[in-house]
């Protein structure tokens, strides 16, 4: 079952709500919204997309290379379990 299936949210704090896309990382799901976040490699390799897991929990489609604290997640990697709350650095 994909995550609009699933019916997960991601939750921007200060931002918006938006819908999981099917089969897309966060990063390429919150772009589809026009929001910019910063990235460079989109492989996990550089943490520019780091940011804050408030709440929910996530699966890396690859496993990142770049340090992340426990309550931090890498956005271009990273696909949501479960709705999910992100404070965007």
């Amino acid at each position: 079952m994909s995550n609009t299936e699933k019916g997960i949210q991601i939750t921007l704090i200060d931002t918006d709500t938006l819908p999981s896309l099917p089969n897309k990382t966060l990063l390429e799901s919150i772009e589809a919204k026009n929001i910019e976040v910063p990235y460079h490699c989109r492989d996990g390799f550089c943490g520019a997309c780091r940011c804050k897991l408030i709440k929910g929990d996530v699966d890396y489609t690859i496993d990142p290379l770049a340090f992340i604290d426990d309550d931090e997640v890498l956005l271009c990697c990273s696909v949501p379990l479960t709705d999910v709350t992100l404070k965007l650095e």
